[in-house]
């Protein structure tokens, strides 16, 4: 099958667009390269510092110079669900390792923290920020440049971002992810999420819903509804990143213990010693990236990676923005109902067929490219195979099933959810934004009401409960982008707009703050840019004005006469400096961030600015 011409053309413009930025970065990473194992170019002091602490049978290897050194990059805590199960990660790696003739050493760990903990708490302030510390935390690790290879351990929402970003600063080295798969199905995400909309209603107490949330998050493992922890898992697969069928193995299976060995097995071979080099920046190209959104849009992703994506692709010299995935959008249609797009969860996606049937099924209607380079070899088409785990061979892999198991979940292009995927761009007078209406039904995609102007959730939440709201509105929450406090999710509203939702008004939320993979029923349009402290025009929306928020056409505006827009002063930001629970060691942060669309960056780009993005489809 031929490729899709849309998907082609987008491809071409990324291309194009990024030409000169990619030549350099190519450039970086070839410098980068040294003849032999690395640790063969330090000094003989910097070598000993290096393999000090090991035992004596893997310094002979590491004074042999002739054999790889991988290193493991781990986020591992045991407060993160998804992240508990890495604890014994690093001595099985080094025990595969050595089988395969290499060496193993943890060159470093990354903080890890649970948007889940800290939803709607003063530290979600810190969330976003996390991953460019995650991607610096990588850099560091790498940088002692001892190292042929690295495996990242890393699963959830930042976590996995940043150390793709941190390792694109070394693609000179071939570079394996290693997930540790969901947690077993709870509660049903359908029913945790009725729960949520009684308590805020008052009418179930909090010792019954921590009993709901405790059911619905039980033990070890990713969260299982389809939010950017499992989005992440999804983009690692299709972007060649895992082994072929890992991303979703419990983390309790002895598969998944065997996909961890033959992982580090394989990241040996592709090192430079071997004869499969295979670095980093060879296998995230612009058709990696490009195949990445159309993944994420098939599947009703997380929103999140609409920022994500494009500081992924600028650390590997690949510029993109909302144009490339709005015109993308309209072609690929939607291939699952994970929630909240539905009410499965991503166990559920996987007993379905998985990403070996997802990706089986798209390569075969042209959506994505196959001709790419991957960690297991060239070629997407052994992403649309599974693996097993036999007695006789450890880990084989075979055909994934060329059908759903369960048209429920998982569908093929020929017969989908609809038609296109449900992730879009909108454009106006307040700027760009994204929304999410996959889980939105048709009826409420188009809001045209007065707008009631917010500085804060809990200003919000605080006039919701005292009976303010019962009435058609816009919510304008303002405020909340990266250089306001470092844009923080937005979930505490989820439940208050779903239930005057279900009232019969017609509500939507207009922010330039996240709400992320778990973006539901009630539209909103996130994201803004440029956000309320960048001088965007969201700060001069005044409570009374009627907002349009119309999702099928692309439109967000505010119907005000354009030379009274024109003339109309920013509202001033809210008082108060960001302080407490470690946010004033984000001061430079804050100040240094980019926008939503430039994805969020605290730390500069070499070359591309957002004054030289096309907006070809603005």
């Amino acid at each position: 099958m031929s490729l899709h011409p849309v998907v082609a053309r987008v491809t071409d413009r990324v291309r194009a667009r990024s030409a000169t930025l990619r030549a350099d970065y190519l450039d970086t990473v070839a410098a980068s390269k040294s003849a032999g194992v690395a640790r063969g170019a330090v000094a003989c002091t910097n070598l000993a510092h290096a393999m000090a602490a090991h035992p004596s049978h893997e310094k002979l290897v590491l004074r042999e110079a002739h054999r790889p050194n991988v290193a493991v990059v781990t986020s591992y805590n045991d407060m993160l669900s998804a992240h508990q199960p890495y604890a014994d990660y690093p001595a099985r790696i080094k025990r595969a390792l050595h089988g395969a003739g290499a060496v193993g050493q943890v060159a470093g760990g990354v903080p890890a923290m649970c948007d889940g903990v800290t939803q709607g708490q003063p530290g979600m302030e810190l969330s976003l920020f996390s991953r460019d510390v995650i991607a610096m935390s990588t850099a560091v690790a790498l940088s002692h440049g001892v190292f042929d290879a690295a495996m990242c351990l890393g699963v959830c929402d930042k976590i996995v971002p940043g150390l793709l970003i941190g390792a694109l600063h070394f693609g000179h080295l071939p570079v394996v992810f290693v997930p540790a798969g969901p947690m077993s199905t709870g509660m049903s995400n359908d029913e945790k999420a009725k729960v949520r909309q009684l308590h805020a209603k008052g009418q179930v107490d909090r010792a019954a819903l921590l009993e709901a949330e405790s059911k619905a998050y039980h033990g070890a493992g990713t969260c299982t509804f389809y939010g950017t922890a499992n989005s992440n898992q999804l983009l690692m697969e299709v972007m060649g990143l895992h082994l072929p069928g890992a991303a979703f193995i419990p983390p309790d299976s002895l598969l998944r213990g065997a996909l961890t060995e033959a992982a580090a097995v394989r990241v040996a071979s592709l090192t430079a010693q071997g004869n499969e080099y295979t670095p980093l920046a060879q296998v995230v190209d612009e058709r990696a990236i490009v195949n990445a959104i159309v993944a994420l849009l098939a599947t009703g992703g997380s929103t999140n990676h609409t920022i994500h994506l494009v500081a992924i692709a600028r650390a590997a010299g690949i510029v993109i923005d909302w144009s490339d995935f709005d015109e993308l959008s309209k072609v690929v249609p939607l291939l699952t109902r994970i929630y909240p797009n539905g009410t499965a969860d991503i166990n559920h996606f996987h007993a379905a067929g998985g990403m070996g049937t997802l990706i089986g099924n798209m390569l075969s209607e042209g959506l994505l490219h196959e001709d790419v380079s991957t960690v297991a070899g060239p070629g997407l088409a052994r992403y649309a195979e599974e693996p097993v785990l036999t007695e006789s061979m450890g880990v084989s892999w075979r055909a994934a099933p060329a059908v759903s198991h369960d048209t429920t979940v998982l569908r093929p292009v020929a017969d989908p959810f609809s038609a296109d995927s449900g992730l879009r761009m909108l454009s106006g007078n307040v700027g760009r934004a994204v929304i999410k209406v996959s889980a939105v039904k048709p009826q409420h995609r188009r809001v045209e009401a007065p707008a009631v102007v917010f500085g804060s959730q809990a200003e919000f939440l605080q006039r919701y409960k005292a009976g303010e709201l019962d009435r058609n509105f816009v919510a304008v929450l303002r405020f909340q982008g990266p250089k306001a406090n470092g844009m923080p999710e937005l979930h505490q509203l989820t439940p208050a707009l779903a239930n005057l939702q279900d009232k019969g008004f017609a509500v939507a939320l207009v922010t330039d703050g996240r709400m992320s993979g778990a973006s539901g029923k009630v539209p909103a349009a996130i994201h803004i840019t440029p956000e309320a402290l960048g001088q965007g025009p969201i700060g001069k929306v005044r409570d009374g004005d009627i907002v349009l928020l119309d999702a099928d056409h692309g439109v967000l505006t505010v119907h005000v006469p354009a030379g009274e827009w024109a003339a109309r002063p920013l509202a001033a930001a809210p008082a108060g400096a960001q302080r407490g629970m470690g946010r004033e060691l984000f001061t430079a942060a804050r100040a240094a961030a980019g926008t939503a669309e430039e994805g969020a960056c605290t730390f500069g780009w070499a070359a591309v600015s957002s004054k030289d993005l096309t907006h070809e489809n603005a």
